[in-house]
């Protein structure tokens, strides 16, 4: 088949449509261009394919094993994360004297996108790793960043982050994990955490978890949180390996999807003392952890759009090369079958795949934008600025492309039909890992309730401001395209009845408390960010009809766009209309029930 890969679609939303190569030549990005910027593309796309995907069946069938308390993983995949290390992905993100890449983040989340699409599992192991170094760069102490970071960067330690334990799951303020000050100022950290991926392996010399813990005078709720740095194996002053550090194995979890990753219940401290060190405050943990948490949830969205690709990509070359039935109007037996995708309602799913894949794709890489912006700018205001629009922004792109890219993937097991649904072909297994993302970093419903209660009722507005602004700046240039006057219409209608709704679920939370006013948090976050989705939609299909000359030999690619344009305007954002409404009504039904009524 085909490449799993579109890459074409990835580098027209960095080009053409967010213009990233505008960022070289300014500050942390200045030893940059466009030719260097492919040149990692590229790379990243190479190891996608040649690398990655031929072992990611393999990694599905053949889960991590715990053998005499250490976990194994499969062959292929320790040898596909050396060959991330030498390529220099562990550290394509960290400054040039750190043996980074100096990358603009834009350009990371489109190579992860590219390996989360051929392989979701085995890549877990180093965006994990990634992300808990760049927490150590942000809060650890010099001497963490000595013994723990640079080996993380160079991808011979490898790092996750410690958070739920069996009976607190999300609700952190719950957690029982405690911490004891020792003498020589480290700390003894006891109890068990839950559901950690990469929690051991045999992929690295060592594994550096960030752990959630109390101290034994530590205020309750989430103000009592401390984090800690704890390694699989202690770390002497000089760099080399120590002792086995406290840390057991008490089992592993088997989960729907990303069977590849490990996933395990880890015992602090059950036999042996699990030795740890303070990242940051005492008492601040949770902030500072909030800062992988962020990076994580962003790295979710994209994981969730870049499966939702590859399953349309297959479903696509499925759709084009499988010939079955006849049209509608031409039923005579004696006509060959025509192939798949002549037919209407495949042609629907397919678009319905393009709509939410590319869609989710635009607001992962928009994401990265915000955040290169931030980077080179050297106007404070202007950093404010886009520090409180990602804030805002955060728990959408973590949500919106997990839950429609399962849609997208579900579309894609449909058209195979019964080959879809089975093994032999890889869509169910996109599946699967999939449906991952709507629940870890932090579950699409409490991403609903961050939406809604904290960031677009809690904030003075601020966000949401910013994010009408940048909305009204693309209405701007699209309305001179008379192709995309009716979807400008609709957009502003649809921001109006945002703003309505806003009005009314703020009204009833000072009538009736959040409790009450929040139960219908989830469909209002669906129809944010599906209008979000359909203002990047309009600005792809205005960058689509800008650059028509520059594509003279590839229309076809560009009137997909608008065509996918068409298609979310026409099909998906009416349903968003009726989530809104949905949003602000009576909760009765949802929040007064008896718990006996169910």
């Amino acid at each position: 088949m085909s490449s799993i890969i579109d890459r074409q679609t990835i580098d027209f939303l960095l080009f053409d449509v967010f213009g990233v190569s505008d960022l070289c030549g300014q500050g942390r990005y200045e030893d940059h261009d466009r030719t260097s910027l492919t040149a990692v593309l590229d790379l990243a796309q190479k190891l996608s394919e040649e690398t990655l995907w031929p072992h990611a069946t393999l990694s599905d069938t053949q889960e991590p094993e715990l053998c005499e308390g250490e976990v194994r993983i499969l062959p292929q995949a320790r040898a596909a994360l050396g060959v991330l290390s030498r390529a220099g992905f562990f550290s394509a993100h960290a400054d040039f004297d750190a043996g980074g890449m100096q990358l603009p983040v834009t350009i990371n989340h489109a190579c992860n996108g590219m390996m989360k699409a051929a392989n979701v599992s085995t890549h877990a192991y180093m965006s994990l790793t990634r992300a808990a170094g760049n927490l150590l760069y942000a809060h650890g102490t010099e001497t963490q960043k000595r013994l723990f970071l640079q080996p993380m960067l160079e991808g011979r330690f490898f790092g996750t982050m410690c958070l739920s334990e069996p009976d607190a799951g999300s609700s952190l303020a719950d957690i029982r994990t405690r911490a004891a000050l020792r003498d020589d100022r480290t700390y003894a950290i006891s109890g068990s955490k839950m559901w950690i991926s990469g929690g051991d392996h045999d992929a690295a010399e060592n594994i550096v978890h960030l752990v959630l813990a109390r101290l034994p005078d530590a205020p309750a709720g989430v103000r009592g949180i401390s984090l800690f740095a704890v390694p699989k194996v202690l770390v002497n002053d000089d760099g080399s390996l120590g002792e086995r550090n406290g840390i057991a194995v008490a089992g592993l979890n088997h989960k729907m999807g990303y069977r590849g990753t490990s996933n395990c219940l880890l015992a602090f401290g059950e036999t042996t003392p699990a030795i740890g060190t303070l990242v940051g405050k005492e008492n601040e943990g949770l902030a500072a952890m909030f800062h992988m948490m962020n990076e994580a949830r962003i790295s979710v969205g994209i994981g969730g759009a870049m499966l939702a690709s590859a399953g349309y990509r297959f479903s696509l070359n499925y759709a084009k090369e499988r010939r079955q039935g006849r049209s509608l109007s031409m039923r005579d037996p004696q006509t060959p079958p025509v192939a798949l995708i002549r037919h209407p309602d495949v042609r629907r799913m397919l678009l319905r795949q393009k709509a939410f894949s590319e869609g989710g794709i635009a607001l992962c890489l928009f994401a990265g934008v915000l955040v290169d912006r931030r980077t080179v700018t050297q106007d404070d205001e202007e950093r404010a600025r886009l520090d409180a629009l990602l804030d805002l922004l955060t728990p959408v792109v973590k949500a919106w492309p997990s839950e429609f890219g399962l849609e997208a993937n579900r579309e894609a097991i449909q058209i195979l039909g019964g080959y879809g649904y089975s093994r032999e072909f890889p869509v169910e297994r996109l599946y699967r890992d999939n449906r991952l993302n709507m629940i870890h970093e932090g579950t699409n419903g409490i991403q609903a309730l961050d939406l809604l209660g904290r960031k677009v009722l809690g904030k003075t507005s601020v966000g949401m401001n910013l994010l009408f602004e940048e909305i009204r700046q693309t209405l701007s240039s699209a309305r001179q395209r008379p192709e995309l006057h009716d979807n400008c219409a609709t957009l502003e209608r649809m921001l109006d009845e945002v703003k309505n709704a806003t009005v009314l679920i703020g009204a009833r939370v000072e009538a009736e408390g959040k409790d009450r006013a929040l139960a219908h948090a989830s469909p209002f976050l669906n129809a944010f960010g599906h209008m979000i989705v359909a203002w990047l939609w309009l600005r792809v299909a205005d960058a689509a009809i800008g650059v028509r000359a520059k594509y003279e030999e590839n229309r076809g690619f560009l009137e997909g766009k608008l065509a996918a344009c068409r298609y979310f305007y026409d099909h998906e954002l009416p349903v968003a209309e009726a989530w809104l409404s949905v949003s602000y009504i009576d909760p009765t039904a949802v929040a007064d029930t008896e718990d006996e009524s169910f």
